[in-house]
């Protein structure tokens, strides 16, 4: 009988998880490698007293893609104890000048708030502004996130050409919002989720709509206990498939044989080697070329592309409840487009930031001692500059970490106080921080851009760094700066991506469905025309494509 083949996944992120769990059911021995001592990456849980805080995410986003991998699984996300709680409003948005939009899945609450700002018409433009969100969704989980892109010309395909227009990857998600809403604050509402993808909503594709979308349709959910119970309940089932977990195993490189090309394990940076026929690399991928793999021409072009944002991130242990303060707050700058140039343009933080603020024990009491509260503020700001110290240049004479801690603390003290009138300073009782350098050092985050790369047009799609090593055979890559990208869901759904292009390339067979979602009518695009229609469809695309891959070609 053949002896079962081996793989190391290098980290224990999302996609690492979800990768080992899919492998270790299709027969690998998996074995993972994770330089924390817990599971779950950025996705992972800080205690302290009693009170828990989610150190990154805080929304469950796209439902489907989680539930999908359980059932891969042979399993479901209630199957393994794992309670979903729905948040409700989804969101509280503060603007400057004291008032507030809720933002809901409630259909009626939305008709009031979004007629209250543009009229009795409103309502009408919301719903058309829903419907192109709707197509961008149903047509990025069909034609992306269930599907490869190697190279440019896997992008040669009818149907995706064909919807490359009604996916407005060439307007901006500010620019489509500002056909349908008239008035500034609800671009805005309607617009701040592109911060998602660590983007500005004044450079984020169009396509990206999606992300209110399923907000909207489909709700913001919070697992009982914190974030990290999703990914801690697919260690479990993966463990049960087989899956051996190393903690505190920090790797110093991927062994590359040069004579056959080939990766054959890792060594660890304590001098110890582990080999297997299979290395899947779910460090960060920048960082992953940069120090793991052998110098070449590839890590240095990742090196120049755009990355995403940073965070300055407090955790704040509070003596009180803070009853203004609803689960999910965002609280936009007055000046709003030039808040974000200074992250994105200037690598700071804003003069007036923009920021987020999450308070779990509205939904899930656990989080905090009775009577108290756990507050996550999110801070987005510049990534660090690395490119500017190899210039010769100080980067702290550009970015002056300290100062820009100090004043982001302030503003959001100061901010929240003029708009909810509530002064917290006088309520914490401890303070935990993540800043760019801490996001770097604690999960080698490259820069400590905490999304990865950008998800600009040419870093997505086959623009984005492939799921598989282009020279070295055996080495294959997830997460959030491989293709799909970045977020949780798209992680999830890149790790069937991956998984499958490994059980292909070892001509094994899948033991899972293609994907649960199904091809909708969404659109006119869907709906059987003409041939000489669908053909000149098909002909358009085609140029459009040969025109972006000519650019691409030019700006390398």
């Amino acid at each position: 009988m053949e002896k079962s083949k081996s793989v190391i996944i290098v980290g224990a992120g999302a996609g690492g998880i979800a990768s080992a769990a899919r492998l270790a059911k299709a027969g690998f021995r998996v074995t993972v490698v994770e330089k924390n001592d817990h599971s779950g990456g950025r996705c992972s849980l800080i205690n302290w007293d009693g009170y828990r805080f989610d150190q990154g995410p805080s929304l469950l986003l796209l439902p489907d893609l989680f539930q999908e991998v359980f059932h891969d699984l042979d399993t479901s996300i209630e199957a393994e104890g794992v309670e979903l709680l729905k948040c409700e409003p989804n969101y509280n948005i503060w603007f400057g000048d004291g008032e507030s939009i809720e933002l809901s899945t409630d259909t009626a609450r939305m008709k009031k708030e979004v007629e209250k700002w543009e009229g009795k018409d409103g309502f009408e433009r919301y719903l058309a502004w829903m419907k192109e969100a709707h197509v961008h969704y149903e047509a990025s989980i069909t034609y992306v996130l269930r599907r490869n892109f190697t190279n440019l010309l896997s992008m040669v395909r009818p149907d995706f050409l064909g919807y490359l227009g009604a996916l407005h990857p060439f307007e901006s998600v500010w620019a489509r919002a500002s056909r349908y809403f008239y008035t500034e604050r609800l671009r805005r509402a309607f617009t701040f989720g592109s911060m998602y993808m660590g983007m500005s909503p004044f450079e984020a594709p169009g396509t990206y709509s999606l992300l209110q979308y399923t907000e909207l349709a489909e709700g913001i959910w919070y697992p009982r206990g914190g974030f990290h119970k999703i990914l801690d309940a697919l260690v479990k089932v993966g463990e049960r498939f087989g899956v051996e977990y190393r903690f505190n195993t920090s790797v110093s490189q991927v062994i590359v044989d040069e004579r056959n090309k080939r990766a054959t394990g890792v060594r660890l940076q304590s001098g110890e080697t582990l080999n297997a026929d299979i290395v899947l690399m779910n460090a960060d991928l920048v960082y992953a070329y940069k120090n793991l793999l052998p110098p070449s021409a590839t890590a240095t072009a990742l090196d120049k592309k755009p990355s995403s944002c940073a965070s300055i991130s407090f955790y704040w242990a509070m003596d009180t409840i803070i009853s203004q303060l609803h689960a999910h707050n965002v609280f936009l700058a007055d000046e709003f487009q030039d808040s974000f140039d200074d992250i994105f343009k200037r690598q700071l933080i804003p003069k007036e930031p923009s920021f987020y603020v999450h308070v779990p024990g509205r939904v899930d009491e656990s989080a905090a001692p009775a009577g108290k509260d756990s507050v996550v503020v999110l801070v987005p700001c510049g990534h660090l500059l690395e490119g500017e110290a190899k210039a010769g240049l100080n980067p702290s004479s550009l970015q002056d970490w300290d100062a820009m801690i100090s004043k982001a603390r302030d503003s959001v003290i100061a901010t929240i106080k003029a708009r909810c009138g509530v002064d917290l300073r006088q309520h914490i009782i401890n303070e935990m921080i993540n800043t760019p350098a801490s996001w770097k050092d604690k999960f080698n985050l490259d820069k400590g851009a905490i999304l990865g790369l950008s998800h600009s047009f040419f870093n997505v799609l086959s623009f984005r760094p492939n799921t598989k090593h282009d020279s070295i055979s055996g080495l294959y890559f997830v997460g959030a700066s491989t293709h799909p990208g970045t977020g949780v869901p798209i992680v999830l759904a890149g790790s069937k991506i991956t998984s499958d292009q490994i059980l292909d390339d070892y001509g094994m067979i899948k033991p899972w469905s293609p994907g649960a979602h199904k091809r909708k009518i969404v659109s006119e695009l869907d709906v059987e025309g003409p041939v000489s229609f669908d053909l000149a469809r098909t002909l358009l695309g085609f140029l459009v494509f040969l025109i972006l891959a000519g650019l691409y070609f030019k700006l390398r």
